[in-house]
């Protein structure tokens, strides 16, 4: 067994015992667990067991291992910490909590991820806490109208069974079913709809979520409306029914697109890598001389590139790898190989070459920023 599958498993085990500990301890020990529920709590602790390796797993390749490193090495700079608290706080805020950069994408498209986002979070810290025991409810005694609501087994704070708090917090998973499935219709229009998208989606990743998260919202919305307006009709079978969406959910929740809610946090590690290198030396380009990215980030990827077995280096040469070269100069190299077999088909022969140090090559772009990459031709270009 390699020692990467072997860390992976270790961690993956480590963190579903403590949390299946956390159950225990949390109910008091399962004093406030229901048993009908234990079949959730297996898929949810099979979906942590599965998380928990294929995270460590992701983390153990060299882009992402270097990344990681370096993004808590940058983070955590005595002369940059203050500055990266700020723009930790502010890209987690507008990225994470916001979906900022789906909004910037499409107006339709950040609402529809923002929907499907808050409206699972929503579910999510209202079920677990319920279902592992660690949350119940009962009435004060003595006072049939006031509830009284237990944290691990401490008892806290008290308040009417009519208020508008009760109202909203019992009927908490309704709002969020709502949420999740218009969230659903919109992405479901787009896949239908939009040409990208339908040349490039792919059923087990773009369209099992959606009918995933539909199917559990609507069998949820079943079940309130069979115990609240039919008398229980059905109440068994659509109780089944719902168990077995939800419980599906979390054993492909490993597998499949949702794995990316717990990758995206890592982009701000990212940010803030790229923050500090601008702060930090710059590297210079062997070939014009321009600046053209951070030190930090040539030397990152030259180091990350040997790990993965990639040669670019570039023997007998000033510029000793590929990665010294600024992306405008490397199009205009490209440029310049093409036409130099082109004219080796022609002719049959190659002129010898004549050392020189061009100018750094111009973008035909009308202004900074109106290419494909947007603000990164800006950041790219060279004067």
């Amino acid at each position: 067994m390699a020692p990467e599958v072997r860390k992976a498993g270790a961690w993956g085990f480590a963190v579903t015992l403590a949390l299946a500990a956390l159950i225990v301890i949390g109910s008091r020990n399962l004093a406030h667990f229901d048993a009908a529920l234990v079949a959730y709590t297996a898929s949810v602790l099979f979906a942590t067991f599965g998380l928990t390796y294929r995270y460590t797993m992701w983390l153990q390749r060299p882009p992402t291992a270097l990344f990681w490193k370096r993004g808590w090495q940058s983070f955590l700079k005595p002369a940059h910490i203050a500055q990266n608290l700020a723009n930790g706080a502010r890209y987690f805020t507008g990225d994470i909590l916001l979906n900022r950069f789906i909004f910037q994408r499409e107006r339709l498209r950040g609402l529809t991820h923002f929907l499907l986002m808050w409206g699972t979070i929503l579910a999510i810290v209202i079920t677990f806490p319920l279902v592992f025991g660690w949350l119940h409810f009962q009435t004060v005694p003595g006072r049939l109208d006031l509830y009284q609501a237990f944290v691990f087994g401490f008892p806290t704070f008290t308040f009417p069974v009519s208020s508008i708090f009760a109202f909203f917090a019992f009927h908490g998973l309704v709002w969020s079913s709502f949420i999740v499935i218009a969230g659903v219709m919109l992405a479901m229009r787009r896949r239908m709809r939009e040409e990208g998208a339908a040349a490039l989606q792919l059923f087990a990743e773009d369209f099992l979520p959606l009918i995933l998260l539909f199917a559990v919202s609507v069998s949820g919305l079943m079940l309130t409306a069979s115990y609240t307006w039919m008398r229980g009709y059905a109440y068994d079978f659509i109780a089944i029914l719902h168990a077995i969406t939800v419980i599906g959910t979390f054993l492909w929740l490993p597998f499949g697109k949702f794995f990316h809610i717990f990758q995206r946090p890592a982009q701000i590690g990212a940010r803030v890598y790229q923050d500090v290198g601008t702060r930090e030396a710059a590297a210079h380009c062997r070939r014009c001389g321009a600046p053209f990215t951070s030190l930090m980030h040539v030397q990152d990827l030259i180091s990350t590139e040997a790990a993965l077995g990639y040669d670019y280096e570039i023997p007998d040469s000033e510029v000793e790898h590929y990665q010294w070269i600024c992306p405008p100069c490397r199009r205009a190299l490209f440029a310049l190989a093409q036409g130099q077999l082109w004219q080796e088909a022609r002719v049959g022969a190659v002129p010898p070459a004549v050392p020189y140090r061009p100018a750094t090559p111009t973008y035909v772009n009308p202004g900074l920023g109106d290419g494909p990459l947007g603000t990164h031709d800006a950041d790219n270009f060279h004067p």
